[in-house]
Parts: structure tokens; C-alpha cells; sequence
């Protein structure tokens, strides 16, 4: 009865759509390649490139940064955390923002432009499954990138400087103990803003096969955003784009904790990530694969 129901609706005896192109197989194809290795091995580095650089420190009187961040550079030192912030803060705004897309942005592209995207299709992987399957895979990887930074700064960084209480300009002294918590919300807010990101790359990875456009796409747009959030002249439009609370996790330093521009942040970014998410899918169930 079942063979002769997938016979009359054209499908193979056996044959299970949700079977096809496992998870697994995929994240381990992910991780067999190169721009994954060296993307998650300079995760890793970073956080010994900026301890090796505060070795060279000669105690002068140079400013080390100006503005509400500017001590974080005095802070870095005295502690595990005030290293890891230190390591997120000149992170955030850009390193992140490339990993994140590297990872989203190369999922269909590239597949495309190797050819090797029709005969996916034609295995046969349903086309939503396969983008289900490749943006989960890349959202995996681009949340262990980020652990990796943090994770390698904390760990580098409290061998070399001790456990001390979190330091900032904006909050008082925090124990250990709540500054990790306070840091696991910076982390996690940061992961959450950068499903914008996500949600831009993959949609530009599906309607071109030029992985490096996807890529580069979503890091200028982001960056475009970046700078029309300065344009004050915009008024209250400027709430609308996707950047303009991407530093709201100072909030989460402050003392007391301030949560407004966080959850509006947050609103705004699984918005657009939904939104583009949703486009991705739409444009690909409906687009012609010849490559």
C-alpha cells in the first residue's frame, strides 16, 4: 500500500525527504573545509595576538582610546574578564560581523559556483530541507566562532592576569562571578544582533552564485548601516536600521542593569533575520538551479 502510494506520487520505494542530506554529514563536510579551519583557528589566535601585543606595553603615557570604551584598554589587564571584554569590544564591531557572514554567506554560493548545487538537488534533497540543513550548520558555526573567542580570551587571559573582579566605565566592580554572567549576556546579545548578519548573508547567498559577493554584500551593508546610524539628521528613523542597537550591550555592564535598549535590540534583530530568512527561502523554493 505504501510502495504503491510513493509509486503514484513519482517517488522512489523507501524514499524519506527528512533522510536526506543529514545534519551531520553536513556540519562534518563544513568542517573538512578550509575557510571553516582557518576562520575558527584566527577565533583562537586573536585572543594570543592581543596578549603577545599587551607583553610589548612600555607603560608611556599614550591614549590608549577615547570615548565611553576608552579604558577598557587601561582595564584589560588587571583580570580574566576585563581581557575577554577587552577581546569582545574590539571584536564586535567587525571581526564577528565577517565570521558570521564567511559562514552564512558561503552556504548556497558556493555550492552553486562549483556546480555541484543541482546534483543536491537532484539526489533528490527537498530544496527547503537543504537550506534548513545548510543555515543551521552555518548558525552552529558561526555561535562556536564566537565561543571559541571568548572562551580562548577567558581561559589566556586569567592564566596570565588572574581571576579578578569585571572592571568597566560604566558599571561598579563586579565579582567573578557575576561578571561572567554579565559577560555570558554580553556574548549572547551579540549573538543575537548578528542573526541581522546571518539572515542578510544567506539571503544573498541564495540569489547569487558568487560566494565572495554574498560575503562581501553583507559585511558593506552592514557597514553602510554603521554610518547612517551616525547621521543624526535622520532623526527617528535612525531606530529602524539594523545597527542602531548593536552596542546596547553596554547596558548589561551598567550598574543597575539596563535592559531597554537590549530587548529592543533584540526585537529588531530576529525581525530582519526572520524577514530575510523568510526571503531566502521564498526566492529559492521558486528560482531556476542550473549550476
Amino acid at each position: 500500500m505504501m510502495a504503491g502510494t510513493s509509486q503514484a506520487a513519482g517517488a522512489a520505494a523507501g524514499y524519506r525527504p527528512s533522510a536526506t542530506l543529514p545534519f551531520g554529514a553536513e556540519f562534518r563536510r563544513q568542517a573538512s573545509r578550509r575557510r571553516t579551519q582557518l576562520a575558527l583557528g584566527f577565533m583562537v589566535l586573536l585572543p594570543l595576538i592581543i596578549l603577545i601585543a599587551f607583553q610589548f606595553d612600555t607603560g608611556g603615557d599614550d591614549d590608549n582610546g577615547r570615548g565611553e570604551f576608552g579604558s577598557l584598554v587601561e582595564f584589560a589587564t588587571s583580570g580574566g574578564l576585563n581581557f575577554t571584554l577587552f577581546t569582545i569590544f574590539v571584536s564586535a564591531s567587525f571581526l564577528m560581523v565577517v565570521v558570521v557572514a564567511l559562514f552564512c554567506g558561503d552556504t548556497v554560493a558556493s555550492e552553486a559556483s562549483w556546480g555541484s548545487l543541482r546534483y543536491l538537488l537532484a539526489i533528490p534533497v527537498p530544496r527547503a530541507r537543504l537550506l534548513t540543513v545548510k543555515l543551521l550548520v552555518a548558525l552552529v558555526y558561526s555561535a562556536l566562532a564566537l565561543l571559541l573567542l571568548a572562551g580562548t580570551a577567558l581561559l589566556i587571559g586569567t592564566l596570565r592576569y588572574g581571576w579578578e573582579p569585571l572592571r568597566s566605565t560604566v558599571a561598579a566592580q563586579l565579582e567573578p562571578g557575576e561578571g561572567l554572567l554579565r559577560l555570558l549576556g554580553v556574548l549572547g546579545y551579540l549573538a543575537v544582533v548578528l542573526l541581522v548578519v546571518a539572515g542578510l548573508a544567506f539571503l544573498l547567498s541564495v540569489v547569487t552564485d558568487a560566494a565572495l559577493g554574498a560575503v562581501g554584500g553583507a559585511v558593506l551593508l552592514w557597514i553602510l548601516s554603521s554610518i547612517l546610524d551616525q547621521i543624526t539628521a535622520l532623526g527617528a528613523l535612525r531606530a529602524f536600521l539594523p545597527t542602531h542597537y548593536s552596542t546596547a550591550w553596554l547596558g548589561l555592564l551598567s550598574t543597575p542593569v539596563q535592559t531597554d535598549d537590549v530587548v529592543r535590540g533584540a526585537i529588531s534583530a530576529i525581525s530582519y533575520a526572520t524577514l530575510f530568512w523568510g526571503l531566502a527561502f521564498w526566492r529559492f523554493t521558486r528560482k531556476d538551479v542550473t549550476s
